[in-house]
């Protein structure tokens, strides 16, 4: 049976199949805007000798997110708490920067309808009567929204008005969607709550649009099995997906994550530093014990969303990234992107601003006689062209130039990976760097350099890495629930039956699938919580969570109490295995340029040198060694 992985970049569609036998096939398409490339559907249906599986890794949900392109969305919220979403947590966009404003939420306020009724922390204050209730759907109906979300105090606790208003709203709007809080983040810390619920009705129309249009066409080409990538690194069915929306957030970056992991298990290595570098952006993530970083809070687009996603720090340094000069003179490169149209100077279809894929043409790292997706061959006169426009600008040669926008993309990787290892309290001089994607084995030397990292990792198949990880991605479905007592108090068995409707719940959606639990844990009084693996009673909880503080943050105290806050469970189910390999025999000899496809295990090379693979170019600097790993990867360490 073959299993598909199709990610979606800004500027190529990288499309991989794993075959029964452990083949892996790859192509590359240029990208379309909104839809998926028809070139896939023809690679897949012409691919596709039986009936198989294929996941798929979307920037829609991203997209919509930062373009605030969702549906029209009415809010539903307790009579008092209609301005929460603009109050936030009453912090600054910029502690230091007076003129920066936080971005405006995903509703208008006059699309937020206030409920009387309310639920506090022990019993019902204010009880929700039919009249309101009938009053509150005219109103919803009244505003004729794309979908509506529901968000009241305290339903976390007790979801009883909630179900009752969702309820009549979805029978009185047939049609519409209606995301309700309980249903999709049941937890406390009402903004994050009322965010997260905003984003999920915000983006099902779009989401459902796209997935189901999918879907039609994965049927067309016989592929019985479509799986989403979340944010978690883990897969949805293409019905959770379409009511997990927010969910699919940082769905495409999850791939390569995933993908680095099994590279860095099949050398042997449980702890990296990744940076997948494409054509729009360059993703940087960590890998700890072998599983990636996780975390339950953060922003997209400038909308707080709490649900579980692979830590990653995205920043506009991708090949397609335009270099300019700002108005004091000094040389910046994006975030602004040539994308895929009309895509870096060099493709010869229109563009004329200088990009890094140029900068790298211009200094002899790419290779112009070597087409890309699609047959797409590299002109260098007309990247000479762009580079010396802006070389003009800043009074400089070519070739200083285009190292300058070299030397400014690396500057910008590098404090991309410092925020997610440095800044938290993670030493990268103790990882193992794996730069991937169609841009980042080129750089893979200077960001180890500048982290003073001794090793790195270029993976087999680096430039669709990510297709790679999405094809064998694991299924996972995550929940949680509130339960807000000291960990101290709970015996095994009374923990225990705290996880008994989330695991009738996983059952019902992933059958069959390993439960892992966890608990969220604090000291009291404090504002963020870890995570910990919640076996054996509460007291055990509470010593790992010491340790697991003083490890992250480095210092713990034992003799506080420990509260766990909420529960959570994650349902997993194996991804498909993969089996990576290096060429069987090397050439007869290896050329100036050699080609990574034809060097065999334990091939050494010497930098400064540039390495052609199959979809990617890899450059070793001077004072490094490379070996061909069994794997295919190739191993990079400074001499």
């Amino acid at each position: 049976m073959t299993i598909w992985g199709v990610d979606v970049g800004g500027t190529f569609t990288d499309v991989v199949s794993l075959e029964a036998d452990g083949s892996i096939s790859v192509a590359k398409v240029r990208s379309s805007r909104g839809t998926l490339p028809a070139s896939v559907w023809e690679t897949v249906g012409a691919g596709s000798t039986d009936a198989g599986g294929l996941t798929h890794g979307t920037t829609v949900a991203t997209n919509a997110l930062l373009e605030r392109s969702g549906g029209r969305t009415v809010l539903v919220t307790t009579a008092g708490f209609e301005d929460l979403l603009w109050l936030r947590r009453q912090d600054r966009a910029d502690l230091y920067d007076l003129a920066r404003h936080h971005p405006p939420p995903l509703v208008e306020r006059e699309d937020v309808i206030g409920v009387r009724e309310r639920i506090g922390a022990a019993e019902t204050v204010t009880p929700l009567v039919s009249s309101e209730i009938e009053r509150v759907v005219a109103e919803v109906r009244h505003r004729q929204p794309d979908s509506v979300a529901v968000c009241l105090l305290f339903s976390f606790r007790d979801p009883t008005h909630e179900a009752r208003l969702a309820s009549a709203i979805r029978g009185g709007l047939p049609g519409i969607p209606v995301a309700v809080s309980h249903e999709v983040l049941p937890v406390f810390r009402e903004y994050e709550r009322t965010s997260t619920v905003v984003a999920e009705a915000y983006l099902r129309p779009l989401v459902s649009g796209y997935l189901e249009s999918m879907g039609r066409e994965a049927e067309a080409c016989g592929v019985i099995d479509v799986r989403i990538m979340a944010s978690n690194g883990g897969t949805l069915s293409l019905s959770q997906a379409v009511r997990r929306a927010a969910s699919l957030a940082l769905s495409g970056p999850a791939g390569g994550v995933e993908g680095a992991r099994l590279v860095g298990s099949a050398i042997g290595e449980r702890d990296l530093l990744t940076l997948d570098m494409g054509g729009t952006s360059a993703d940087a993530s960590v890998v700890l014990d072998g599983n990636p970083l996780t975390q339950t809070a953060g922003t997209v687009g400038g909308t707080s969303l709490a649900l579980p996603h692979v830590l990653i720090e995205t920043v506009g340094a991708g090949g397609g990234s335009v270099a300019w000069a700002d108005r004091g003179g000094a040389l910046r490169v994006g975030p602004r992107s040539a994308g895929a149209a009309p895509g870096p100077a060099c493709y010869g279809l229109g563009g004329t601003e200088p990009t890094v894929t140029d900068a790298a043409l211009v200094l002899g790292w790419l290779d112009p006689e070597r087409p890309l997706a699609g047959n797409l061959r590299l002109q260098r006169p007309l990247a000479e062209g762009a580079v010396r426009g802006l070389a003009g600008t800043l009074d400089l040669s070519l070739e200083r130039c285009a190292q300058g926008i070299v030397e400014v993309a690396t500057a910008t990787m590098v404090r991309a990976l410092r925020r997610v290892s440095v800044e938290r309290g993670i030493d990268p001089r103790h990882l193992v760097l794996v730069p991937f994607g169609g841009a980042g084995p080129m750089f893979t030397c200077r960001i180890a350099d500048h982290l003073g990292m001794r090793k790195a990792v270029v993976p087999p198949h680096a430039g669709v890495l990510s297709a790679l990880g999405l094809a064998s991605a694991p299924a996972r479905v995550e929940s949680a629930a509130s339960l807000h007592q000291p960990a101290g108090t709970l015996t095994a068995a009374a923990l225990r039956a705290a996880y008994e409707e989330l695991e009738r719940d996983a059952d019902r959606l992933l059958p069959g699938a390993q439960l892992v639990r966890l608990a969220d844990c604090r000291y009291p009084g404090q504002g963020y919580e870890l995570s910990i693996p919640a076996e054996g009673d509460g007291v055990l909880v509470a010593e790992r969570f010491h340790e697991a503080h003083r490890t992250r943050f480095g210092h713990a105290d034992p003799g506080r109490t420990v509260d766990i806050v909420n529960v959570r469970l994650l349902a997993e189910r194996p991804g498909y295995p993969i089996r990576l390999a290096a060429a069987p025999a090397p050439e007869a000899a290896v050329r100036s340029r050699p080609s990574l496809a034809a060097l065999g295990p334990d091939a050494v090379l010497n930098g400064p040198c540039m390495i052609d693979a199959p979809d990617c170019t890899i450059r070793i600097e001077a004072d490094w060694m490379a070996t061909v790993h069994a794997s295919g990867a190739l191993v990079a360490e400074r001499r």
